[in-house]
């Protein structure tokens, strides 16, 4: 890639100090579709390849991410500001996941016979494409795994990918590159573009096949219009303002415990992170009880020590929006039963997790994603009214039961993509063999699983006709056709599937 014009790059400062963290070139539009182009050359290339050649590489990632994790974790939380148990979760989430897919993937992708239009005449084989050049935006909240574990899936499709991290996190991305480079992928086929949304987007919108988006619903939705007017596919998760149900028969000790993480882990910077709790009345204050001390005692700091459950926010703009809505809550008469507090003294975005309670429908921390470590509890009067509270939202990505016996059931009732039963977000987030995303305004699409390779892809069906064709032979009547291939596909109807 050229250099870009002089003094033109990114300043990436570090959150836990607000201190200079590294300065990274910034790609032009232009430089943009000259990666694009090169990356357009490689591909062809890499999808001739077997999938088990391109699935090896693949793994062998995943190894030297294990192999590099104190270098990952640094990186990560020097750039984003959250914990080291925070950040351990993108290492964990990527070295696994990018196994689960290469291990899966030589099966989803291959060639698969159906039963043909005539049996015996029509040999009918289904086969999957690569779309070409997939284009792939993330944010700055987990700012390894995501790009991680998007790009495993659409490489290992055959296709070549271009990544726009976000302009707070793009060192992350960078040694992404890095790591796909020793593991042995080809030149050009990943590149990372670090540069402004409003400049590369749209060029990555009109030069490529297909648009992986992770941020906010407003973005989102612009990015799935445009890719729409160019017919190209479109995937995103997006928003959420996630329930959790704490129901009669709950274990409150493990509950609170799991809520607690749930919503205030990477500093409840999480697009499936806990921002609402529905209580059943029956165990509401032994539960709010537990869950106060479970947060109370949750150490909050900044720095590469394994000993902070909680780091700091990412920004002064994420700090502004915290404390926007909590002060509106309480200003309009929330109660607040733990934290509240900006805490410079620990680092300049650093803000204690908090709970609120009596929060009504005219406070923004009511139905907006805070996106910050910010509870609010309600107490309902029987199951059916947690559902409904937890369903009424205009989003719908991730739940959260808690119960010992109503887990499943409740969780069919649940409009959201992921539904965790007895913990907050991992378990289905980790489960690299199912799909993830949302429902509602949370999204388009799904990531992991086989749904998350094969949208990367374009089915293609081949039939082969053999020895007649489907029309009337030379010297038959067209009336003699109909009656003889109505009678057989009367015949077809009673002994075939």
């Amino acid at each position: 890639m050229s250099n870009p014009p002089e003094g033109s790059t990114i300043t990436v400062r570090r959150p836990f100090d607000d201190q200079f963290h590294a300065e990274i070139p910034r790609v032009t539009a232009d430089q943009a579709r000259a990666a694009i182009s090169r990356a357009r050359r490689i591909q062809p290339r890499w999808a001739e390849l077997p999938v088990a050649r391109r699935a090896a590489i693949i793994a062998r990632a995943a190894s030297l991410i294990l192999r590099d994790c104190d270098r990952v974790l640094d990186v990560i939380q020097d750039e984003s500001g959250k914990s080291r148990i925070s950040a351990f979760e993108e290492v964990m989430d990527s070295a696994r996941g990018l196994r689960v897919f290469a291990n899966a993937a030589p099966n989803v992708l291959r060639s698969r016979r159906h039963p043909g239009a005539i049996p015996v005449l029509t040999k009918t084989v289904e086969h999957h494409r690569p779309v070409g050049v997939v284009s792939i935006i993330t944010p700055w909240n987990y700012p390894f795994t995501l790009p991680t574990t998007d790009a495993a899936q659409a490489l290992l499709a055959g296709n070549a990918v271009v990544l726009k991290p976000d302009s707070q996190t793009p060192s992350a991305a960078l040694l992404l590159a890095e790591i796909f480079t020793e593991a042995g992928l080809p030149p050009d086929l990943f590149t990372v573009l670090p540069g402004a949304g409003s400049e590369l987007g749209p060029v990555m919108v009109a030069e490529t096949d297909y648009l992986m988006f992770t941020g906010s619903t407003a973005t989102g939705r612009q990015l799935a219009k445009a890719c729409a007017e160019r017919l190209i596919g479109f995937s995103g998760e997006l928003g959420g303002k996630n329930p959790l149900l704490v129901l009669p028969d709950a274990d409150l000790d493990a509950a609170a415990i799991g809520t607690a993480r749930a919503a205030f882990a990477n500093t409840g910077q999480l697009c499936i992170s806990i921002e609402r709790a529905y209580v059943h009345r029956s165990v509401y204050a032994d539960f709010v009880d537990r869950l106060v001390a479970a947060t109370t005692s949750m150490k909050i700091g900044v720095g590469h020590s394994w000993e902070f459950d909680i780091g700091s926010l990412s920004s002064a703009a994420q700090l502004a929006t915290v404390e926007a809505h909590v002060n509106d809550a309480v200003d309009k008469g929330a109660t607040v039963l733990a934290g509240g507090r900006h805490r410079p003294d620990l680092g300049p975005y650093c803000y204690e997790p908090t709970i609120l309670t009596g929060v009504t429908s005219d406070m923004e921390v009511y139905a907006e994603e805070t996106f910050g470590p910010v509870l609010s509890l309600y107490r309902v009067d029987s199951v059916d009214d947690a559902v409904a509270a937890a369903n009424e939202s205009r989003y719908g990505l991730n739940a959260s039961i808690w119960s010992r016996r109503l887990g499943p059931d409740v969780a069919a009732r649940l409009r959201t993509g992921t539904v965790n039963i007895n913990d907050g977000y991992a378990p289905a987030f980790g489960s690299h063999a199912a799909p993830m995303g949302g429902m509602k305004e949370s999204g388009l699409g799904r990531r992991h699983g086989s749904a998350g390779l094969l949208k990367y892809t374009e089915s293609q069906t081949v039939a082969d006709q053999r020895l007649l064709p489907i029309a009337p032979p030379p010297g038959v009547s067209n009336e003699t056709f109909a009656k003889v291939l109505k009678l057989g596909i009367a015949v077809m109807n009673r002994v075939l599937p």
